[in-house]
């Protein structure tokens, strides 16, 4: 236990020092300066007003920018060591290959997550500052949100990254799966709707199984419960899950997805050939 936190906190000092964690860090900062900049905790869209705007706007940036973040800094944390020739070294030091896995992972999550917290939580403190009423609810619901598809993602990206051999392929193959669940996925779901070939019930379970998707659509049910922008998809997911059934699994979802991956990654890791 003790070479694990060890290892994480190597990792996290390793990060603090990368300028990949600046530049990821001012990106998270600097949208919430730009919001309030731009005055958005004074305007109302669709009823909210102030910080619950900002939040609003805050978490749909955030779900385009972090899970590509966290795809391309993790993908490297193996295939970097292991073209580097870190795996050489670890064998002759007493630290288990758990500890190593399992240290990074816990010392990444720590790095690609602070800085987002750290936005919200300024957001907070300067909402109380300026006597602007703070929706502590939406704020928890919503760091649960970033937390749960941090996590996942971290999960997917040490996946590739024990899966590939090189660090070029590592971040190709992570900004392909950025790519296709953003976007590619639900085209083509929706084509296939479009054409009739499935049920919308079957679409609509298939588009969950996305965890950008089930963000999506958690962020959407905080200022619309009803999801009547999302049509007769609404249905179907208040249907399956109802509205409180849905804010749960989209927060445990990520996570078991994250976990699932992060442990096929480990046991991949644990069977390959380290050099």
């Amino acid at each position: 236990m003790n070479t694990l936190f060890l290892t994480a906190k190597l990792d996290i000092v390793e990060s603090l020092r990368a300028r990949w964690f600046l530049i990821y860090s001012l990106v998270f900062g600097g949208i919430v300066a730009l919001l309030f900049a731009f005055g958005l905790t004074e305007s109302r869209v669709l009823g909210f007003i102030g910080l619950s705007r900002l939040l609003v706007t805050y978490i749909q940036l955030a779900m385009a920018i972090l899970p590509i973040f966290v795809l391309i800094t993790t993908v490297r944390s193996v295939a970097g060591d292991r073209e580097a020739g870190v795996f050489e070294y670890l064998l002759s030091l007493p630290v288990s290959l758990s500890a190593w896995f399992w240290g990074k992972i816990v010392g990444r999550y720590v790095t690609i997550f602070l800085p987002v917290f750290i936005a919200m939580l300024g957001a907070v403190l300067w909402s109380l500052v300026q006597g602007i009423e703070v929706p502590w609810g939406m704020f928890v619901y919503y760091t649960g949100l970033l937390a749960a598809m941090g996590w996942c993602f971290l999960g997917i990206g040490m996946l590739i990254s024990t899966l590939a051999r090189s660090t070029d392929v590592a971040q190709g193959a992570a900004f392909m799966v950025w790519l296709a669940l953003l976007l590619f996925l639900d085209l083509i779901l929706l084509g296939i709707m479009i054409q009739g070939r499935v049920a919308p019930e079957v679409a609509v379970s298939i588009a969950l199984i996305n965890p950008l998707q089930v963000f999506r659509t958690a962020a959407l049910a905080m200022f619309d419960p009803q999801l009547i922008v999302l049509g007769p998809s609404a249905y179907v997911i208040l249907d399956l899950f109802g509205a409180a059934g849905f804010k749960i699994y989209a927060l445990v979802y990520p996570v078991l997805l994250g976990s699932l991956c992060a442990l096929a990654g480990y046991l991949t890791f644990r069977r390959s050939d380290l050099p």
